[in-house]
């Protein structure tokens, strides 16, 4: 079975931040798979911890080399039909293309991203709850 994983389950996982375990756990036994965008949102979120001075750059370079050892698949979205779900839920397109992905791929969604799971749950999307 599939499910749609985003970025900030991803950075948390490669950035050892304190939900890693849970989420480990939480994708046992799935395929994990996200648009493309979300490929390029894992670099842009370590800039931000880079920038923040969260991480220093061999972290986040070793993060990286964590992030590409995710057996992680990317699929294809419709720009048109995440456009639409950004439009009717008041989204950035990146989170868009998330809800999108689930819904075409009728996979849940694991996220740490409050208001994407608000949004996931008015689309009736299921979700996979982090549990500590």
């Amino acid at each position: 079975m599939q499910l749609v994983a985003d970025t900030s389950v991803l950075v948390a996982v490669v950035a050892n931040e304190p939900e890693r375990a849970a989420l480990v756990r939480c994708t046992q036994g799935w395929e994990l798979i996200a648009p493309h965008s979300v490929h390029w949102e894992v670099g842009n979120a370590l800039c931000g911890l880079l920038r923040k001075q969260r991480i220093t750059l061999a972290q986040a370079v070793q993060a990286l080399r964590a992030y590409r050892s995710i057996p992680l698949r990317f699929v294809t979205v419709e720009l048109e039909e995440a456009l639409k779900i950004a439009h009717a839920q008041g989204l950035y397109a990146y989170d868009a293309y998330l809800l999108r992905c689930a819904l075409k791929y009728q996979a849940p969604l694991l996220s740490l991203d409050s208001q994407l799971l608000e949004a996931a749950r008015r689309l009736r999307v299921k979700i996979v709850q982090v549990k500590a």
